[in-house]
């Protein structure tokens, strides 16, 4: 594969890594340089990927290793640096009321279920293309899909998880 339709092909992703890349990274500073990082890294090893298989899936992956990778560092960092205030982000105007719910929504899910639900619902991709990009079975991306999609119907629902009662023992 010549390296303009290598580039030409990346192009037709772009939007979608970069929503995923937003997504992850909750800052659009971020998000831009996730993706640009994800562009650089898969047209040095275009020659890995292999014509005919999913491009979108494989970009995925290089940005959620990437993103794995950030984290990664960043908590080293901050064990690194005791005491110091993290960073605010400053939240967006633009953003409508109800996207900003589903957005605040999102954020209380657990990072695995949140990313299954992005890839499926935002990015449209299939469960198995989404399971690989994440590196786990299908059936426990499945999983964090249902469980994902449970935990946000009931937030969106403002309902609140019930309280447990202890069998057993005493109560506190």
């Amino acid at each position: 594969m010549d390296e303009r339709s290598t580039v030409d092909l990346l192009h037709d992703h772009t939007a979608s890594l970069r929503r995923f890349a937003l997504v992850l990274t909750r800052n659009r500073d971020e998000a831009e340089d996730l993706v640009q990082e994800t562009l650089m890294r898969a047209i040095a090893a275009a020659d890995g990927w292999e014509p005919g298989t999913d491009l979108r899936a494989w970009l995925f992956k290089i940005m959620h290793n990437l993103h794995l990778s950030a984290l990664r560092k960043r908590q080293v960092r901050e064990a690194a640096r005791p005491g110091l205030p993290n960073a605010v982000a400053e939240a967006s105007q633009a953003l409508r009321v109800e996207a900003r719910q589903a957005l605040e929504a999102l954020e209380t899910l657990p990072e695995a279920q949140r990313q299954a639900i992005l890839m499926v619902a935002v990015e449209d991709m299939r469960y198995a293309d989404a399971a690989r990009v994440m590196g786990v079975p299908l059936g426990t991306f499945m999983s964090r899909l249902a469980r994902g999609r449970e935990a946000l119907r009931r937030v969106m629902e403002g309902a609140r998880l019930p309280r447990l009662r202890l069998v057993g023992g005493r109560a506190p």
